[in-house]
């Protein structure tokens, strides 16, 4: 399990075809990994298969993820999301998260909280809140309440905004420079892992 708190950020090393599906390497600054061990890459659990500890890691992407995510596109030099399992005595920071990706979604918006608001001499460096507007997929529209949570990319965020075909979430600083939401432009793709507590409260009732 995961709690959506973004460790640190890889860079897509390599990129190979292979029987099944594909193979990727990132770079990644983690020591102290072992094969077979869970990390969340852009919000997809995935299994480190073999490492170089504080180098890279490599994973194997089965045709099952690639046709549920973006990653049939990946290229060298994309930057990805990455966070360990929550180990059983770590702090929960975040919200539940599975790591399993639900649907993709598009960047329909990207504002800049305040910018506009700023001194002519400090436009392009005002450090206020940005505002991503995501589409929602219709059949996953029942799952998200505003105030709720919503995992993108792996992020635990929390939504603004809900509207019928797109949700709004507050992004700050830190989390637009600490993770991939600051290479995101209008018309992107990213992940969406709905609230499992929910996908249970429907199951039972």
């Amino acid at each position: 399990m995961f709690t959506g708190i973004v460790e640190a950020t890889g860079e897509v090393l390599a990129v190979t075809d292979d029987e099944g599906g594909r193979r990727v390497r990132l770079s990644t600054p983690f020591t102290g990994l072992e094969a077979g061990q869970s990390i969340s890459v852009s919000g997809a659990c995935l299994t480190v298969e073999a490492f170089a500890d504080g180098e890279w890691i490599e994973l194997f992407l089965a045709r099952e993820t690639l046709a549920r995510t973006f990653f049939d596109s990946l290229a060298v030099g994309d930057r990805l999301n990455l966070e360990r399992a929550m180990p059983a005595d770590g702090r929960f920071d975040g919200h539940i998260v599975q790591g399993h990706v639900d649907a993709t979604a598009e960047v329909v918006d990207i504002e800049r909280a305040g910018a506009s608001d700023a001194p002519a001499s400090e436009q392009g460096v005002y450090d206020g809140d940005w505002t991503f507007t995501f589409s929602l997929p219709e059949d996953h529209r029942a799952y998200l309440v505003e105030k709720g949570s919503i995992t993108v990319d792996g992020i635990s965020l929390t939504v603004a905004a809900r509207h019928d075909d797109r949700f709004t979430v507050a992004i700050i600083p830190t989390t637009y420079e600490e993770t991939t939401l600051s290479e995101k432009s209008v018309g992107d793709s990213v992940h969406l892992e709905l609230d499992v507590v929910a996908k249970y409260v429907e199951q039972l009732c």
